[in-house]
């Protein structure tokens, strides 16, 4: 018994590091478009110090819950799942300050409060795409090694609601903080904002339920048409919005807006989040 400990704490070790390279490629693939977007520099300079904070704190347990379902390795409980969270943001805020050094966006002579809000910003987004990376860029043959009924936990009704939260807010961090969700909400007309619902519906049902895309899925014959869109799709749609709004107020997209352009602008945000949430039933 004790001669196979060395060789299980290896292939555990092994594992890990394993999972932090896939976690350090998942934020490099994930948020490397945001980390290349100029609101997002500018970000880090203006923000509102206490709502960036309260986006830092708000995305630890959302990174918890997210290592529960698709962390770095197997975890058997909420205290590995910590652990992995904890390394996800670290892996985040490195490959965050890295970029934006090599981009030349961080400098020796800049106040210490921009460069660490640069980087915190960025860490978010980063750290999500670290947890991704678990659950997108894993082989074949690992999979196979690891016991199915633990590699990937089934989600419950209210895991599935926050999986499409996940997916939400991610798509959502991509473009909430650029002028063109407010130049578009200006456009806009009622009708316009009607369609916009509509298809973002659409799409999130089918994608999920008429697509033949893997991890889809299909409903049985006897359940009604309708029952999924109620149960399932209307309220993503629902955390689709809310989450967009978020998005919108913390990053300083709402005060001086009326109130119709900011319907509208949530609106048009909550169509990528929707997605976002329609993807993230399919690939996580």
């Amino acid at each position: 018994m004790q001669g196979h400990d060395p060789d299980r704490q290896r292939k555990a070790r092994t594992a890990f590091l394993a999972g932090m390279g896939r976690g350090l490629a998942g934020a490099l693939l994930f948020a490397l478009p945001m980390l290349m977007t100029m609101e997002m520099w500018q970000l880090g300079f203006y923000i509102g110090r206490d709502k960036l904070f309260l986006l830092l704190i708000i995305n630890l347990p959302l990174l918890i819950i997210l290592s529960h379902h698709i962390g770095f390795e197997e975890t058997f409980g909420w205290r590995e799942d910590l652990r992995d969270a904890i390394v996800a943001y670290g892996i985040g805020i490195a490959a965050s300050g890295l970029i934006l050094t090599l981009f030349g966006l961080l400098k020796p002579d800049m106040p210490a409060s921009e460069v660490l809000g640069k980087i915190a910003v960025q860490a978010v987004p980063a750290s999500i795409g670290a947890m991704f990376g678990r659950s997108q860029l894993t082989r074949d043959e690992d999979e196979a090694c690891e016991k199915p009924e633990l590699r990937k936990r089934p989600a419950s009704y209210f895991g599935e609601l926050f999986l499409m939260a996940v997916g939400a807010l991610f798509l959502s961090l991509n473009v909430a903080p650029t002028e063109e969700m407010i130049l578009l909400s200006y456009k806009m007309t009622a009708w316009h904002a009607l369609a916009t619902i509509l298809l973002s519906i659409t799409l999130m049902h089918g994608f999920v339920y008429a697509v033949s895309f893997e991890g889809g899925h299909e409903l049985s014959p006897e359940t009604p048409w309708w029952h999924a869109l109620i149960r399932f799709t209307l309220p993503g749609y629902v955390i689709a919005l809310t989450i967009s709004l978020f998005s919108l107020w913390i990053f300083e997209q709402v005060d001086g807006t009326a109130l119709t352009p900011l319907i509208f602008a949530v609106i048009v945000l909550a169509f990528p989040a929707a997605i976002g949430a329609a993807a993230a039933r399919l690939i996580l």
